[in-house]
């Protein structure tokens, strides 16, 4: 299935609708504008297996560029919006992209980020960027029809750089026509009763490899997507009651931010149309999740995978409440749990994630860091975790985050769990610092819901709600406060940036 498909059979049907100005992209236009990028990337010269860079806020033509770069072979970077110059410089870069695609609202990154591009190859979306092309009279210039050499492109993203500086996720190139169905397809398919009568609420920002993913697979099938220019918790219930969405996928800080809605907002919306709701990217505190079925009924779905695409579990929400905190079972790739020496751990002992037998990728420009994730095992997306007797994936915390404090193992996941649900706690972080007598403590870096709060006696409080819950052993020692901790759109935390702040003061 693609887009083409659906822009012969349905051509007025919503393709893409702008949750904040109500903008409309119908199937036929989608194409057309597809295939007029197409022609575009040839009049540059280029051919399947080159690149193109995309650094855009969420707008219709993200979508289009992207399904224009995909039908010309081409392979195409997704940017974070979050970047500074030298970082969207340096993926600009290291990807070897020849065509820069910018939003006018991100023209000081872009100018940086295209210093080493000719001229010719930048362009500007939704205003003017001085040294800039002008995006929409580009295109004006070039055929709404195919071009004739079309062949099967795809993206290449790059890891949101939480444990290091970002790389390239690649994979090969797809053979075949267009609309082949791909692996996301299937899955999309068979587990979350994707259609062409769906109506798919994306909240988070379309560089993001999930909602970029599941937006396309939803025009593959010929549904309509709704996205969200910013997430806003109250908007985003607004929408599916205006909308009648049917299907949303989520990362777990917006379940959060939901449930500490007022109730009377909460209850003020019909969500009676919502059939799935799907949440990955981050961990789920047990307690949230709950909450968020209770809430809204048995319609929340989880997956556990990476940009990597190496693995992917997936769970229902009736095998959820069977199996509480559990991301599910293998449907791609065979999950194997590893020791310290490399051998496979059996059901219920904790060790590292592998997974075997699933697809091939490498990080672009970097065989070592290829070689550190992969080896006999399969690939590792860097989590430590347990599988039960009957199969189940259990997450414990990523390997970069274990604290060692005093010879014990510390997973700061747990910490931030009960943090979490504490009515004053807006975010929070949880990571090791140096100690002179344990090796490293337990520090919380808390986002009070009103920094005015922020002092000792929250910071008492806090730990007291903490050591109710868990092992004393497990809980911060101390409470640091600050107004917003560095967190990505898509909910991954900056853990690194923080954690590092407090190792460098210790070593000066």
């Amino acid at each position: 299935m693609h887009p083409f498909v659906h822009a012969a059979a349905t051509p007025d049907k919503p393709a893409i609708i702008m949750a904040g100005t109500g903008e409309t992209m119908s199937y036929a236009e989608l194409d057309a504008r597809s295939n007029r990028f197409a022609h575009l990337f040839r009049s540059h010269g280029l051919q399947r297996g080159d690149t193109i860079a995309l650094l855009m806020t969420n707008c219709p033509d993200y979508l289009a560029l992207c399904w224009g770069a995909q039908r010309s072979g081409l392979v195409f970077v997704a940017m974070s919006t979050k970047l500074t110059g030298d970082e969207a410089g340096y993926i600009v870069a290291d990807s070897g992209a020849r065509l820069l695609f910018a939003s006018a609202s991100l023209g000081a990154v872009a100018t940086t980020a295209a210093a080493n591009l000719a001229a010719s190859g930048r362009f500007a979306c939704g205003g003017a960027i001085a040294g800039f092309a002008d995006l929409d009279a580009a295109l004006a210039e070039q055929p709404a029809t195919a071009i004739a050499d079309q062949s099967c492109g795809r993206d290449m993203l790059y890891s949101s750089g939480t444990t290091g500086r970002p790389k390239g996720v690649r994979g090969p190139l797809p053979e075949g026509p267009l609309d082949q169905v791909d692996g996301l397809t299937m899955l999309v398919g068979t587990f979350y009763s994707f259609g062409q009568d769906m109506i798919y609420l994306s909240p988070a920002p379309l560089y993001h490899a999930a909602p970029l993913r599941y937006c396309m697979a939803v025009q593959r099938f010929g549904g309509t997507v709704v996205v969200m220019e910013k997430f806003d918790p109250e908007t985003y219930l607004a929408l599916i009651e205006r909308y009648h969405v049917s299907h949303s996928q989520l990362v777990p800080t917006m379940f959060v931010r939901m449930l500490k809605l007022p109730e009377t907002v909460r209850g003020a919306y019909d969500l009676s149309s919502l059939k799935v709701a799907i949440h990955a990217a981050a961990p789920c505190p047990v307690d949230v999740k709950k909450a968020m079925i209770d809430w809204w009924g048995p319609v929340i779905y989880e997956y556990y995978s990476a940009t990597e695409g190496a693995g992917f579990t997936t769970i229902s929400p009736q095998e959820w409440l069977a199996k509480p905190g559990s991301v599910g079972k293998a449907v791609l790739g065979e999950i194997r749990v590893l020791a310290d020496d490399d051998s496979v751990l059996p059901p219920g002992q904790t060790g590292r994630i592998y997974f075997s037998n699933g697809p091939k990728f490498e990080y672009h420009n970097d065989a070592a860091k290829t070689a550190s994730v992969t080896g006999d095992h399969g690939a590792t997306f860097g989590d430590i975790g347990h599988v039960d007797d009957d199969g189940y994936l259990f997450l414990t915390d990523r390997a970069a985050f274990m604290i060692i404090s005093g010879g014990v193992n510390v997973y700061p996941q747990e910490a931030e769990n009960a943090l979490t649900l504490h009515p004053d706690v807006a975010d929070v972080a949880v990571f090791g610092v140096p100690d002179a007598e344990m090796g490293e403590a337990v520090k919380a870096v808390v986002q009070p819901r009103d920094m005015a709060n922020a002092g000792p006696e929250l910071e008492a409080e806090l730990i007291a709600f903490c050591r109710a819950r868990l092992s004393h052993v497990k809980c911060p020692k101390s409470v640091d406060f600050l107004a917003e901790l560095p967190r990505h759109d898509t909910g991954k935390l900056y853990k690194r940036l923080l954690k590092d702040k407090y190792w460098a003061e210790a070593a000066a």
